[in-house]
């Protein structure tokens, strides 16, 4: 990829070599991430080629994203 990756023009699905970008460590490494859970891939097509999620490699980079969608209401108290 020539052009530097901004976190704020992401894809909300990113490719094992985007992410090793975003991360720089190898694609290598992001594959071993996600096999032990670190780093859930989402397979797509017949292939099998790995996506990874926004948010997760947001997170990983300590940058998190609230939605309201996505907060869970808190349990009314009586």
């Amino acid at each position: 990829m020539a052009d530097k990756l901004s976190l704020e023009n992401l894809p909300d699905l990113l490719t094992v070599k985007e992410v090793a970008e975003i991360l720089r460590v190898s694609p290598l490494t992001i594959k071993r991430w996600g096999k032990r859970g670190k780093l859930p891939a989402i397979r797509i097509n017949s292939r099998g080629d790995r996506r990874y999620k926004k948010e997760a490699v947001l997170w990983l980079l300590g940058i998190t994203q609230k939605t309201p969608s996505t907060e869970v209401p808190s349990a009314p108290s009586y």
